[in-house]
């Protein structure tokens, strides 16, 4: 949706004065803008290039699936010794 030419007028004012008041909020703001568009716009060509493709796993759902692993194969140890200690506490 676009905007009407008041209320480009009134951003554009908004902006004027936010930047001679507080430069550095409005530099911070502008770098936040730059970041966030270049994101959004990276993501939507990846989407169009490729189709349906996948999204690579976050760095916390990595590290996550890697600690499940863990615990399952410490259990699986655990219960092999206590299978092997009680088989060997029954001598046949």
């Amino acid at each position: 949706m676009a905007w009407s030419q008041d209320e480009e007028r009134m951003l554009a004012m908004i902006e004027r004065h936010l930047t001679d008041e507080d430069p550095k909020l409005a530099a911070r703001l502008e770098s936040f803008n730059h970041r966030a568009g270049h994101r959004a716009g990276h993501r939507a060509g990846q989407r169009a290039g490729r189709g349906a493709a996948r999204r690579r796993p976050g760095r916390s759902t990595l590290i996550i699936a890697v600690s499940w692993l863990l615990i399952a194969t410490l259990i699986a140890t655990l219960l092999v010794m206590a299978l092997r200690h009680d088989a060997a506490a029954f001598p046949v």
